[in-house]
């Protein structure tokens, strides 16, 4: 089976790449997904059975500062993806990586029927990529919340923020998982446990120091993006 993944550079990329070793991993500038002749390209030059799409502009500060170049990776990019596979007649399988910001936050444990609301620029473009894979009848989209196994690259992290995450590496297999099982539409895979940013971080770099969304100062974040599944398994988030 080849595998197209996109973003490949990202954390949940690189994990993607060891869990299918026979992939196609372009880097940007191979691989400009706002460049419709690029996409074609792969697709002219490789026999592609799955892509998974990680790539998008994911920073919330840098997607409310630069709304343009936002959309037109994170919505256009994923069109751009989705229109090639529909022309391509190669009845390739899509999987389409969106995030539990989808939801406002002012809740918690999101089911794949929960309705979203997003909160920020980055949340609403992820969600309309959504739309766009929902073209496709045998899509997979995937809401998740996952970080590196590495030290928190940040001096604090939230205690007042929480979420069902994962290491990027455990939704890399759990997305294995998923393909191999022939699930379609919206699927959540997410930890077991809910926990604070805080908590997550101390697993990793256990001198981390708290923080409250009171020292924050920037764009609205979405602050309990906990996920609960109807349709799939929830993993342990271990070290």
């Amino acid at each position: 089976m080849v595998v197209l993944i996109t973003g490949g550079t990202g954390a949940l990329g690189i994990e993607l790449q060891k869990v299918f070793p026979e992939n196609i991993s372009p880097t940007h500038k191979e691989l400009d997904i706002t460049k419709k002749e690029q996409v074609k390209k792969v697709f002219q030059q490789n026999k592609i059975d799955t892509v998974i799409h990680t790539a998008a502009i994911t920073k919330i500060r840098k997607c409310e500062e630069d709304k343009q170049l936002t959309w037109n990776v994170n919505v256009k990019g994923t069109k751009n993806i989705i229109d090639e596979i529909i022309h391509s007649e190669l009845n390739t399988n899509f999987v389409y990586v969106s995030t539990a910001c989808v939801f406002d936050g002012h809740s918690e444990m999101y089911t794949e029927k929960s309705i979203p609301y997003p909160e920020n620029f980055y949340s609403l473009t992820k969600l309309l990529g959504e739309f766009e894979a929902n073209i496709l009848p045998k899509a997979i989209i995937i809401r998740t919340n996952f970080v590196p196994k590495k030290p928190w690259p940040y001096e604090k992290a939230f205690t007042d923020r929480y979420g069902t995450y994962l290491f990027a590496e455990q939704v890399a297999n759990g997305i294995k998982d998923v393909i191999k099982k022939r699930l379609t539409g919206i699927v959540h895979i997410v930890g077991d446990k809910k926990m604070s940013v805080f908590e997550l971080a101390k697993m990793t770099t256990p001198q981390i120091k708290p923080m409250t969304i009171n020292d924050y100062s920037g764009p609205p974040l979405t602050m309990d993006m906990s996920l609960d599944t109807k349709k799939w398994k929830k993993y342990k988030i271990k070290i």
